[in-house]
């Protein structure tokens, strides 16, 4: 998927959720929530298969069913991020507690080479403390995705449908990035 590098308009989106807002199975809701997102402007370009992951951080919920898009917009990045918020306020996102239990999580990971807002601040997201990584979320919007290639419930979804994609700070591919990380953590995202 080389062409992301070269046409900003192509986003990369992850979802995710552990609970269900109506009752029905999470496949079902984030189905729903792809729908959503096409009617809301995005043009589908490539959408991953669901997986079940366990919940980050360990112990803070049910397993998640997560999931990635590929997205063609006019919008810039911080309209899609206002636009992706409308949605999972619509599937009954409420954000009370970092890392909580979600019914619709979605995230802007990546546009283009964009880096958001600059290197010296995705650098310094990048580097928090794992310890304040639970206490501290950004004001404003970091891209890429500052730990995107410590998540195999991210990256695992990413690389089914744009492998190649290639981070505008790290130098690597989604696929390079995966490759790095542990045997058990990608063992634990199993495809539905």
């Amino acid at each position: 998927m080389g062409t992301l590098r070269k046409d900003g308009r192509l986003q990369l989106v992850a979802l995710g959720a552990n609970v269900s807002a109506n009752g029905e199975p999470l496949t079902q809701s984030l189905s729903h929530a792809i729908k959503a997102i096409s009617d809301s402007g995005f043009d589908l370009r490539a959408v991953s298969r669901f997986f079940r992951t366990p919940c980050f951080p360990v112990g803070a919920g049910p397993d998640y069913v997560n999931a990635a898009l590929v997205v063609r917009t006019a919008l810039n990045p911080l309209q899609s991020l206002e636009r992706l918020h409308e949605i999972e306020a619509q599937f009954g996102r409420e954000r009370v507690q970092r890392w909580g239990k979600r019914t619709l999580d979605l995230d802007l990971i990546g546009v283009g080479d964009d880096v958001l807002p600059d290197e010296a601040e995705y650098h310094r997201w990048r580097a928090l403390d794992p310890a304040l990584q639970a206490q501290a979320a950004p004001d404003r919007l970091i891209l890429p995705h500052p730990r995107l290639q410590d998540r195999a419930f991210v990256l695992v979804p990413l690389v089914d449908i744009a492998r190649h994609w290639p981070h505008p700070v790290l130098g690597e591919t989604l696929e390079q990035l995966l490759s790095r990380l542990p045997q058990q953590d990608l063992a634990e995202v199993v495809p539905l």
